[in-house]
């Protein structure tokens, strides 16, 4: 299916809404309802659920898939504010548990300078951090809200749309999503090694790399499952999984490659 032609632009919303945060909301909700597909199934759109919806803002009519919208003016940063701490850690077993998308949006040229999607695999209770209570005088005393820490979610982890102005080909987009898709088959144990594997390959920084390259990151392992004696026979095994679903080549003799879009330089995100 060839790629269609859309525009990153937002049209101004109605004059009745006078608050900067209700007109945000409305144009970057109707950018996504717009243009927005799945990237699960490759549907064309995603729709809107009603204003306030318990589960998320969007999902797809074709394989219900669910995605909650997150916006910001500029950059966003290592951490994103979410909901109630508790409510987040319990429906992160759900599987009515969302996608994230994110999109950073420029107010000077009105458009989407960046976005991308978190599929919801790689939300693990690591990446979810509790924020301090709220005040004795404040309306909610003692409620306990989180961040969601992107610096803790790897390069793959992160599938994009637009990138710094410029939207990817469609089967691009669909291709990084489906390579992580294995993640969703795995127990969350499991799935949280196979993550903090990732990431320690990702940091390595070359596509191609070795198994000593891997074993550098023992004692960051450690120090992530500190009851686990046995890190190296864990990290082969890791290995193997990713090689067995197509995240990485074997070379021989030790030796890994990342495939396809899986590698991408530590530090960019």
């Amino acid at each position: 299916m060839a790629d269609e032609p859309f525009s990153l632009g937002f049209e101004e919303p109605s004059a009745l809404y006078e608050s900067p945060s209700q007109r945000a909301r409305i144009f970057t909700e109707s950018w996504v309802a717009a243009y927005l597909f799945c990237p699960n199934c490759g549907a064309a759109r995603i729709a809107k659920h009603p204003n306030n919806a318990p589960v998320a803002d969007f999902y797809c009519a074709e394989c219900a898939e669910q995605f909650e919208l997150k916006s910001k003016k500029g950059r966003i940063g290592p951490k994103v504010a979410d909901g109630a701490y508790g409510a987040k850690l319990q429906r992160l077993a759900s599987d009515t548990n969302p996608n994230l998308v994110l999109m950073n949006y420029d107010l000077a040229r009105f458009q989407v300078s960046d976005l991308f999607f978190v599929p919801k695999h790689f939300f693990t209770p690591e990446i979810i951090e509790a924020r301090p209570p709220l005040a004795a005088t404040a309306r909610r005393a003692g409620w306990i809200g989180s961040n969601i820490l992107l610096r803790e979610v790897p390069a793959s982890g992160k599938v994009w749309f637009v990138k710094e102005g410029h939207a990817l080909a469609r089967d691009e987009v669909l291709a990084q999503w489906r390579a992580t898709l294995f993640l969703r088959e795995a127990g969350a144990a499991a799935r949280g090694w196979l993550i903090e594997v990732m990431k320690c390959v990702e940091a390595i920084g070359r596509e191609a790399f070795t198994l000593a390259d891997v074993y550098a990151f023992e004692d960051r392992l450690s120090g992530v499952y500190p009851g686990n004696r046995h890190v190296r026979p864990k990290i082969r095994q890791q290995l193997q999984v990713l090689r067995d679903r197509g995240w990485l080549e074997f070379l021989g003799r030790g030796r890994y490659r990342m495939r396809g879009r899986g590698f991408e330089p530590a530090g960019r995100s």
